[in-house]
């Protein structure tokens, strides 16, 4: 449900943005807040069809930028939901960090939930990564700091809750123990260490050059 909505809704909304005559179509206005309305448009009406709202909307945008590759409002579009996203960012972790300081899921951690955190990130992440970028063209570098960082994590919270409202996993404080931690760590991991590995990967690429 969640694919055929995305491909249906994202071929529409490119006629009506990108292929209606110039007095109509939704590109005249330049409003890159038509990307925030389409993103609540078609996850509304795919979890009312009880299909996967997310799976509709990453579809919907893929349509959307094949209906006029390359167009100025596509990138107005981006920027929009780019900085939407920061701002969201931005707010959820404040909230996360509030939840951390008023709970104590961190001071009831134990050695195992620590050691498989570690894994999860340290192991389990960066190889999942690597693997994921075979064949990608790119330094050896470059796919390495993509892969160790990936991403902080806070969608993996929406995640869980979903699979403890719809299954029986057992203990389920010990699941948000571990992705607490995972996201905790996560973001210092990225607060400490991406600015020196971005500088690192400027150096070797400026090196490259040198030497081509």
């Amino acid at each position: 449900v969640g694919a055929i909505v995305g491909i249906a809704a994202g071929k529409l909304l490119g006629k009506l943005i990108y292929a209606l005559p110039g007095d109509t179509r939704l590109s005249r206005t330049g409003d890159g807040f038509i990307a925030l309305g389409i993103t609540l448009m078609v996850y509304a009406l795919t979890e009312f069809l009880h299909g996967y709202g997310f799976l509709a909307v990453f579809l919907t945008g893929l349509m959307l930028r094949k209906s006029s590759d390359g167009h100025d409002f596509n990138t107005k579009l981006h920027d929009f939901a780019d900085e939407t996203e920061r701002l969201l960012m931005m707010l959820l972790l404040v909230f996360f960090g509030g939840m951390l300081a008023a709970g104590d899921l961190l001071a009831r951690i134990s050695w195992p939930v620590a050691g498989f955190a570690l894994v999860a990130l340290l192991l389990v992440r960066p190889l999942a990564g690597w693997i994921g970028l075979a064949g990608v063209k790119k330094p050896a570098l470059e796919k390495f700091v993509v892969s160790f960082f990936g991403i902080r994590g806070l969608g993996s919270a929406y995640y869980l809750a979903y699979a403890l409202n719809h299954g029986n996993f057992g203990n389920g404080i010990i699941l948000w123990e571990i992705v607490a931690l995972i996201i905790t760590i996560s973001i210092l991991l990225h607060g400490i260490l991406v600015s020196p590995a971005m500088r690192l990967m400027e150096r070797g690429r400026d090196t490259g050059s040198g030497a081509g």
